[in-house]
């Protein structure tokens, strides 16, 4: 193990995300004190080319990993259900919940259409629900045995009516199909499971995305990692909730905006929740977390522009310029602003990115932030973390100033995740070390900003 400077051999753990552009570490003694962070390019085919460096430039070979990865881009995912205010419903959240892009929702029987449409989303999974447990069982065999006859041969995770998974099983595997079964997310009417659904999505983002898409070229890499990396920021985020309430520092939710290179992933963590105000068949859980894979500032650079178009956030002389600049990025990931003209650029694809992932988690969680709404924004991403103070300053100017956003971050403080502490304090908590990451995110959080007049 490393020796923390002037610890007297306090052992260390390296805490990695490897993203779809950079591979970042994070050297944390077992007191909770962020030693050193580097990043390097993620450059696949061996991804592992990152890891190496960063460990290398910490003098990290000692020190425990823990890892976590979102390099790939996003898990795309379909769901299949029965009805759609009921399962279709459920399983939607449950997905967005285990950090999928959900593409594609369909509810009833599949038909030709149907499958046509399923197909055409280009699905890395399908969750395939239908069903409380013991109740009718007849859509689920129908989509089942339709999924397991037609051209659908992504992965499936079985997650409908428990007294029909043996023979919803059996129609799938025996046309060879990938198939996962765990409970049902909708046990009974009004009850939402979703712990083993988001499990077995999870499991099967790592060994489709993190396993399956070039990234290595052996096994080390996926074995390696423990977690995909929204997981790993939304334990970092219910924690900073935690340390915040016990505190008594926090006048509402905490939010948290990270803006990557493939995707811009938006998590919310709230003390209490007034359940009065929750009417909706299938509440949401208090901490969650929405990840746009159409919104990034490389890979998914266009898709920012596209949809600040349709949301008439853009001029179309801006759009127009802003397009050219973002074909300019999908195609060069690993490219770098080098001058104040091209940083400007990013910092405006930035802005947007926040404003439109941060409204379309509004949309999702229905105002159940609080009365109060927001009260610590967090940016997290390169692109913050490098912006400088007038950087900052221009995109949070442009989400306050932002009619849907202006109610939520009216009492806003505002923090940029300057150290990357997020994901490593969620590994951290998730590896059993949640007093570790106590101490980390309390000594990050000891210059805390205050929220604008």
């Amino acid at each position: 193990m490393i020796d923390e400077a002037g610890g007297g051999g306090v052992p260390t753990v390296l805490c990695l995300d490897v993203g779809s552009t950079w591979t970042k570490g994070s050297l944390v003694s077992e007191r909770g004190v962020l030693l050193g962070t580097a990043q390097h390019p993620t450059t696949p085919p061996e991804v592992l080319d990152g890891v190496r460096a960063v460990t290398e430039d910490l003098g990290a070979h000692g020190a425990e990993v823990l890892a976590c990865s979102s390099a790939g881009g996003g898990l795309r995912l379909a769901v299949v259900g029965q009805e759609r205010l009921v399962s279709a419903e459920a399983a939607y959240r449950v997905a967005l919940s285990a950090g999928a892009k959900v593409v594609h929702v369909s509810s009833g029987e599949l038909d030709g259409a149907g499958l046509r449409t399923l197909r055409a989303s280009r699905p890395d999974l399908v969750l395939l629900v239908g069903g409380t447990d013991g109740g009718d069982a007849s859509v689920l065999l129908h989509n089942a045995r339709r999924l397991a006859v037609n051209r659908v041969t992504c992965p499936i995770v079985l997650a409908g009516n428990a007294s029909a998974r043996d023979e919803a099983l059996d129609l799938l595997r025996g046309t060879g199909r990938t198939v996962v079964p765990t409970d049902n997310v909708l046990p009974d009417v009004g009850e939402l499971a979703p712990g083993p659904a988001r499990t077995a999505i999870r499991e099967v983002f790592l060994d489709h995305v993190i396993g399956g898409k070039g990234l290595s070229r052996g096994p080390a890499f996926r074995r390696l990692v423990r977690a995909v990396t929204p997981d790993a920021v939304l334990a970092g985020v219910s924690r900073l909730s935690a340390v915040l309430a016990a505190g008594q520092d926090a006048a509402g939710a905490v939010l948290v905006v990270d803006v990557g290179g493939a995707t811009t992933d938006v998590y919310s963590a709230v003390s209490t929740v007034d359940d009065s105000a929750i009417e909706r068949t299938v509440a949401l859980p208090a901490d969650r977390r929405t990840v746009e894979g159409d919104l990034g500032m490389r890979w998914s650079a266009p898709g920012v522009v596209a949809e600040a178009v349709t949301e008439r956030l853009v001029t179309s002389a801006e759009a127009a310029s802003l397009h050219a600049e973002a074909g300019r990025r999908a195609a060069e990931v690993d490219w770098v602003p080098g001058d104040a003209e091209q940083v400007a650029v990013d910092l405006r694809l930035a802005g947007l990115a926040a404003v439109l992932a941060v409204r379309r988690h509004l949309r999702l969680v229905d105002g159940q932030l609080g009365p109060r709404g927001a009260g610590l924004l967090v940016l997290s991403g390169g692109v913050f973390r490098h912006a400088g103070d007038a950087g900052v300053a221009e995109v949070e100017e442009v989400l306050r100033a932002d009619p849907v956003l202006r109610p939520v971050l009216r009492e806003a403080a505002v923090l940029v995740d300057a150290s990357y502490v997020l994901a490593p304090a969620g590994l951290l908590a998730s590896a059993g070390r949640a007093e570790v990451a106590d101490r980390l995110l309390t000594d990050a959080l000891s210059h805390r900003a205050v929220p604008s007049a």
